[in-house]
Formats: structure tokens, C-alpha cells, sequence
């Protein structure tokens, strides 16, 4: 189990869900929540990968709010609303939490986020520059108008998406994976044939969950992230 932890955010304090292994130290990753917001589900995630020996620590970008599973008009309503300035600001404060943080090896951190945080992912990756040491979205990613600055993007990045999926479609998300690989960055974006949005989020709130597929890139991530940060 884990805490809740503050830390500075560019002269404001933020909150977020930190995790820590049982060994007591390993490589830092933050992740970052899906539109529902710091709900239990996500920080069960921190503590799977606390278990897998990292340092995880999820930042509350709705500061307190949350959408339940039945909301999802205000899950949208919160996503539309967030302050994408403020959420820039507090997963950089959480990156440098990590950093600073006892338990914490090495100065490079893991990014993992899912749906509205897979985008977020990305975008974080690409203005935190050599901060971020690997970043794996899942079905999530600046799309159009909303792409950050690309240059800042150092770290490798392993993406898993749905072969079914409106939010984000694989041909765009095709389309970003190749626009990135053109500019000499080290991406690939793994779209899983038979798949729809949410996959790996067990609350299967759009009965889409996928236990095997699941099990599968969960292996992947902490695999890639083991491999580029220790």
C-alpha cells in the first residue's frame, strides 16, 4: 500500500500517490491517470509496479476530484476542463519529486499513463526531455492540434493501442508513429489486433477489458522500463 505525498509544483503544491518496493529503492516512475482521475484503479497500478520494484508515484492532476465509472459525462467534463498549463506543471513537479526523492536510483524516470494519460504521456516525455528515461503509452496520444513540441522528445517510447478504438484510431496514431520515427526518435507504437479501448483497465467499464492481452504488455512495459532504467 501506499501514501499520499505533496510536493512543490512551480510555486503551488501538488498531491499524488506514491508507492515504494519492498526493497525499499529502484528506478522511478510516475504514472499518470486516466479521465476518471486518481482512482483506485490507478493507484493499484502504482502498486503493481511498486511490486515489480519501482518507485511509482501518481500525480492527482483534478487536485481531489474524481469521476465514479457510472460519471461519465463528468469524467469528460473534467478531462475538457483541466487546465493543461497546471497538469504540465504538476507532472513536472512530480517528475522532480522522483528525482530528488531517497528511494529513487538514477536521475532518468519512467512516464506510463493510459487513455487521457497515455496523451499526456507523450506530452510530458516531450517537455521534460532528458528527465524522461522511457515512456509507454497505452491507447492515448496527442493527436492534431494538440501535439507538443516534438523536439524536446529524448526517450524511448513503446506505445500499446486498440485496433478498435474512437478516441484514438490506429491510423493516427500510425500516422504519429511515423511522423516521430521520420524525426529520428525512437518510437514504436504497438497496435493490438482484436482490441478495443481500455484494454488493460480490469473495471471494464466499456467491456472491452482483455486479461491475456493484458498480462501480455504489462510484461512489456516493465520489461522496457527495467531495461532503460535499472
Amino acid at each position: 500500500m501506499g501514501e499520499t505525498v505533496s510536493f512543490a509544483s512551480n510555486g503551488d503544491t501538488a498531491q499524488g500517490y506514491l508507492a515504494l518496493p519492498g526493497s525499499g529503492t529502484g528506478p522511478g516512475v510516475m504514472v499518470v491517470q486516466e479521465w476518471w482521475g486518481l482512482v483506485p484503479q490507478i493507484k493499484g497500478v502504482c502498486d503493481r509496479l511498486a511490486a515489480e520494484g519501482f518507485v511509482a508515484l501518481a500525480p492527482d492532476l483534478y487536485r481531489g476530484d474524481i469521476a465514479e465509472h457510472t460519471e461519465m459525462d463528468k469524467a469528460a467534463q473534467l478531462m475538457t476542463t483541466l487546465p493543461m498549463d497546471r497538469a504540465a506543471r504538476d507532472m513536472g513537479g512530480a517528475v522532480d519529486f522522483l528525482r530528488g526523492h531517497a528511494a529513487v536510483q538514477g536521475d532518468k524516470i519512467g512516464v506510463v499513463g493510459f487513455c487521457m494519460g497515455g496523451m499526456l504521456t507523450l506530452v510530458v516525455a516531450a517537455q521534460q526531455g532528458d528527465k524522461i528515461g522511457a515512456a509507454a503509452p497505452y491507447y492515448g496520444a496527442p493527436l492534431g492540434d494538440g501535439a507538443p513540441d516534438w523536439s524536446g522528445l529524448t526517450a524511448p517510447v513503446r506505445g500499446h493501442f486498440a485496433a478498435s478504438d474512437d478516441h484514438f484510431p490506429p491510423e493516427a496514431v500510425k500516422a504519429l508513429e511515423a511522423q516521430l520515427r521520420d524525426m529520428g526518435k525512437d518510437v514504436e507504437f504497438e497496435v493490438h489486433a482484436g482490441s478495443g479501448h481500455a484494454f488493460t483497465n480490469e473495471e471494464n467499464v466499456f467491456g472491452t477489458y482483455d486479461a491475456d492481452l493484458t498480462a501480455k504488455s504489462w510484461a512489456a512495459t516493465v520489461g522496457f522500463l527495467h531495461d532503460r532504467l535499472g
